[in-house]
């Protein structure tokens, strides 16, 4: 355990970073994080380019990397971020469901288009969607961006608060049993990502949290995001709490995306100096 520095929850280019593998090994290097996973949305893709690119440079006397991967799921008690953790990439079910899950991205991600110029009268060039379309997952960051190219906002946070996120139309989710099942089924480790976190703004505490914890433990979640750059201690404290109450694994991520958000890599919170028990087991378990 002596100077480890960790984070687990990173985003590339594959997803909607925009840090390069490459790119985010030499950033890693600089911070000293010698334990990572990257978690790109709905794809396992990241998994295999780390590999080769380990494979090819002799990184693993520099690095422990994780496979990880992060999907978005919703059902009748609410939304969630679920992570999968140390998985077996080529597992056929978790493929299927990256599969599924980028199919209701495109969808998503065309209906905004099509939102937008109903509404707002924002119209983009048809080789700049057919280019958005062409990327591994394509989501609003990307909109963002087109928005602010095109002068119909300032910025890309702009372009989401008050225009992409104000549009109305029947989303397409998959399941959180279907994530858990998927990733259990690769051999891999399920987490609720930043747990007081559901949707957009919204912050779960107290009972709501507790009954959304017990409903996806019966699904087999095994643990939770305690350390996330977006909580306050308040939140960290309460969300350490319900891991020990429920014996379960802790995580530490940033869940940094270059320049697509203002969050530092590495911005966890963890204190190394006094390692949660939750914490410790889950990187016991990757050994």
């Amino acid at each position: 355990m002596e100077n480890i520095k960790i984070d687990f929850h990173i985003h590339t280019s594959i997803s909607d970073g925009t840090d390069t593998p490459e790119e985010l090994l030499k950033k890693l290097l600089k911070e000293k994080i010698n334990s990572f996973s990257v978690t790109d949305h709905d794809s396992v893709k990241s998994a295999k380019v780390f590999k080769e690119i380990f494979n090819e440079n002799n990184f693993d006397n520099k690095f422990k990397y994780i496979t990880g991967v992060e999907f978005a799921c919703r059902d009748s008690n609410g939304k969630y971020h679920i992570l999968g953790y140390n998985y077996n990439p080529d597992s056929g079910m978790i493929n299927e469901l990256c599969d599924k899950a980028h199919e209701y991205r495109e969808y998503k991600v065309k209906k905004r288009i099509e939102l937008l110029e109903e509404e707002y009268n924002i119209v983009f060039p048809e080789e700049e969607i057919d280019n958005l379309m062409k990327l591994d997952n394509p989501g609003k960051p990307h909109i963002g961006n087109m928005m602010v190219k095109y002068g119909y906002a300032k910025t890309r946070d702009e372009a989401i608060n008050d225009y992409i996120n104000k549009l109305s139309y029947r989303e397409k989710y998959i399941g959180p049993v279907e994530v858990i099942e998927a990733v259990l089924k690769a051999d891999g480790i399920p987490i609720l990502a930043h747990p007081s976190f559901g949707s957009g703004r919204e912050c779960i505490t107290g009972k709501e949290m507790d009954d959304r914890i017990k409903h996806l433990l019966e699904f087999g979640l095994k643990g939770v995001e305690a350390f996330y750059s977006g909580f306050d201690k308040k939140l960290r404290d309460e969300n350490l709490y319900f891991a020990d109450k429920y014996n379960l694994f802790v995580t530490a991520g940033s869940d940094y995306h270059g320049n697509n958000k203002s969050v530092k890599l590495g911005d966890t919170g963890c204190d190394y100096k006094n390692l949660n028990k939750g914490l410790k087991n889950f990187l016991d378990t990757l050994r």
